[in-house]
């Protein structure tokens, strides 16, 4: 079977490449604005850091390939990658860990398979996949929020990242980690014994998502993408979590606004899956797409390994993704959908 990665007619919208990668560079400055003000500027250094990291890295591998490097690295596409990488570590993590990261988004999840528009996986979940799997203590030291414990300054969000084990600072399990470790209190007694959780979700990270949300309306306001898979994985994260919620037991798996304002959902639902290269072409394949994301994130977050696993279940969409595209395609314009019987 040959499976498509297009869809046809194709439309040719006003913004470059380089337009469009400034605009989800700016939406998602209302989410790290807030990460910054309930984690300390720990992710604001990482962008930083990561950016410059991954300029050079680009550069190298577009020299490497015997490439122009000048209209690559002008149309921001690496720096978008770094910013999502970044965004999804750790406040303070070494620079190391964001090297290493930023080194396989770039080159595995990008340059291995020819560069931009070829990638059949996210660049930047390929880097936070081989993080997580292979440094998961780093990757699970979160920074306690604003009002749990002394958020770092500059000076120590810089120390953190160029001299690992200088800054100790305090940290704390998040809210996801919190519930998927729980063993026999109802939900009602585990709120009330954890701190860092709240009403909805946890501190700091219900604010963290609604603005993320709203970075990501004003970007499919834009025209930028559409609503079809942020909008099929959020129902579908909401039903599951709707189906195994049981009132609160031990057993529980979370109320539908604790899985939705925890962790990377909205972050995943919005500059994540919306990616136009590795995911579905189709609007009907973009909202069945988005659909199973929502599934396999509620189904590993409550009975795997991984508390927060967006980027597992995006890259298993990935993989996924043509043959979703094989049968969601539109009917070619003004033709009618071929009967069974008429093949």
């Amino acid at each position: 079977m040959s499976f498509l990665r297009i869809t046809s007619p194709h439309g040719h919208g006003p913004l470059t490449t380089a337009q469009v990668m400034q605009t989800v560079l700016l939406a998602t400055l209302p989410g790290v604005v807030v990460l910054t003000w309930f984690f300390g500027p720990g992710t604001l250094i990482n962008i930083l850091f990561g950016g410059a990291v991954a300029l050079a890295c680009e550069y190298a591998s577009l020299w490497l390939r015997d490439r122009e490097p000048a209209p690559y690295l002008s149309d921001y596409s690496v720096l978008v990658t770094s910013t999502l990488l970044c965004i999804a570590l750790p406040p303070y993590a070494p620079w190391w860990l964001v090297t290493t990261g930023i080194l396989a988004s770039v080159i595995l999840g990008k340059h291995v398979f020819g560069g931009l528009g070829y990638n059949p996986f996210n660049p930047a979940m390929v880097g936070y996949v081989v993080l997580l799997i292979s440094f998961p203590l780093q990757m699970s030291t979160w920074q306690a929020p604003r009002g749990l414990g002394e958020v770092p300054g500059l000076g120590d969000s810089v120390t953190a990242l160029l001299t690992p084990g200088a800054y100790d600072g305090v940290t704390m399990a998040t809210p996801l980690d919190l519930l998927r470790q729980n063993k026999g209190l109802l939900l009602d007694d585990l709120y009330a014994q954890a701190p860092q959780m709240v009403q909805w979700a946890g501190i700091g990270w219900e604010w963290v998502n609604i603005e993320f949300q709203a970075g990501g309306v004003w970007v499919i306001y834009g025209g930028v993408f559409t609503w079809h898979a942020p909008v099929g994985m959020l129902v579908m994260l909401g039903l599951c979590a709707a189906a195994g919620f049981d009132s609160g037991s031990s057993e529980s798996g979370g109320s539908p606004l604790f899985h939705w304002l925890s962790g990377a959902t909205m972050f995943g639902a919005f500059f994540i899956i919306t990616d136009p290269v590795s995911g579905a072409t189709s609007n009907r394949g973009r909202l069945l797409f988005g659909a199973l994301v929502g599934l396999l994130l509620y189904l590993i977050r409550v009975h795997g390994n991984y508390p927060d696993a967006l980027a597992f279940a995006v890259l298993i969409l990935n993989f996924a993704a043509p043959f979703i595209d094989q049968y969601t395609q539109p009917v070619t314009y003004g033709h009618r959908p071929q009967r069974e019987d008429e093949e």
